[in-house]
């Protein structure tokens, strides 16, 4: 059971790593990238009330794909810095695959205006927001020592 809850603290600490990044890129003005209002108002049709289904979602999301990085980020040598390192690169291709998506398929369909206009900065900034919560699942998987036969002993 520890495994599980070493899983989810660390889907957790990437969520959070990853929604203050991601904050930061759209406070500072260049990049629309609210990426939790943006998915808040996919259910709310509605900039007001997509905070809190946004943040919800997100938790939700970042703590389910913290398993499969998990599983990742096991097959590296197990020291801290191939933690971080192969969170970091799962993340980048996470976010990558993301960001093409985001731009070919989702903005188009966005119900808000707001959110329609998706080009490449968009992309970059979710590339970024992702390498980082991979980074953060690394961080976390790697301080406690994570091995993926610690999940399967359960």
């Amino acid at each position: 059971m520890e495994a599980l809850g070493l899983i989810f603290l660390a889907g957790i600490v990437g969520t959070i790593c990853m929604s203050l990044s991601m904050w930061s890129i759209h406070s500072a003005g260049t990049i629309n990238a609210d990426m939790i209002r943006a998915v808040g108002s996919f259910f709310t049709k509605d900039m007001e009330r997509a905070l809190v289904p946004g943040i919800i979602t997100h938790i939700i999301f970042g703590v389910m794909f913290a398993f499969p990085y998990a599983f990742l980020i096991s097959l590296a040598p197990h020291l801290f810095i191939a933690s971080v390192v192969t969170g970091g690169a799962v993340g980048f291709f996470h976010g990558y695959l993301v960001g093409f998506l985001l731009v070919a398929l989702v903005a188009r369909n966005h119900p808000l205006e707001q959110f329609r206009e998706a080009g490449i900065s968009v992309a970059a900034a979710h590339v970024f927001g992702h390498l980082i919560y991979g980074v953060g699942v690394g961080v976390i998987l790697g301080l406690y020592g994570f091995d993926w036969t610690q999940l399967l002993a359960i």
